[in-house]
């Protein structure tokens, strides 16, 4: 602080060192900002869930509809789906973790697996199971009603 001409001390911050004070932080920000971007955010997660919860519900209103077996097709390792027999490929988000639990039969091979509707609206039931670090959504499949919920 630097005394005046009258004799009275001035209070507050010179322009140099709100400068530097700025051009600190903005150094501080532009190197932590890329530790964070690499993984996934909740949002990109939750919307991942939604979508397959969306694909199970169609492959549940196609059966329906058709009065005939409808399929949902999860590629585990490279993060797809698609509804038979629609040749349409949904991709979901790098870095997303996926698991599939389903009935032994609709297993294809250790990396693809199925879901199964039937005309009646049920299911051969299931999970997929989304995660990111220690974020989850469990979407489940009912094997009695074939209703589709998402869980935290």
């Amino acid at each position: 602080m630097r005394s005046g001409g009258t004799g009275r001390a001035r209070s507050g911050f010179t322009l140099l060192e709100l400068l530097i004070v700025l051009m600190l932080m903005g150094l501080i920000t532009a190197l932590t900002i890329p530790v964070f971007s690499g993984s996934v955010s909740t949002t990109q997660l939750k919307s991942a869930a939604r979508e397959v919860a969306a694909g199970l519900r169609q492959a549940r209103g196609q059966a329906i509809a058709q009065k005939a077996e409808a399929v949902l097709e999860l590629d585990v390792t490279g993060r797809a789906f698609r509804v038979l027999p629609d040749p349409r490929l949904h991709m979901l988000p790098a870095g997303i973790d996926i698991k599939l639990f389903t009935a032994q039969s609709d297993l294809v091979n250790d990396r693809i697996g199925a879901i199964r509707f039937y005309p009646d609206g049920g299911s051969n039931g299931g999970r997929v199971t989304l995660a990111a670090g220690e974020r989850k959504y469990d979407v489940d499949v009912d094997w009695l009603t074939g209703r589709v919920a998402i869980l935290e």
